[in-house]
């Protein structure tokens, strides 16, 4: 599956436009991550175990997202992009969306 953040894939021919297509995952924080998020706001830096999390979230959406597309028999998704929102206090809802589509590899031109 290519995925693209681009409108159009340079190369290629958009054959047939399937729709929207999403990933989409809700984490919540474990309680040893937020006390430890908590005492990190204290003195400042980076919350490596709010990063895992999230970097895993987006994987994990962007998993979903190529399953959707491949079911609906794209070879592509255009304009994929991420969105994330806190649902609730602790919880975590990180979306993958885009355009799945059919291409057709262009000729080359030599």
């Amino acid at each position: 599956m290519i995925l693209s953040t681009m409108n159009d894939l340079p190369g290629y021919e958009v054959t047939e436009v399937l729709g929207e297509t999403f990933g989409i995952t809700v984490r919540s924080r474990h309680l040893g991550s937020q006390i430890g998020a908590a005492f990190k706001s204290i003195v400042g830096g980076e919350l490596k175990g709010m990063t895992k999390m999230l970097q895993e979230s987006r994987a994990e959406a962007q998993e979903r997202l190529v399953t959707e597309a491949a079911a609906k028999g794209a070879d592509a998704i255009l304009a994929m992009r991420f969105d994330a929102n806190e649902v609730a206090d602790g919880y975590q809802e990180i979306c993958a969306y885009g355009t799945a589509v059919k291409v057709r590899k262009l000729p080359s031109a030599t």
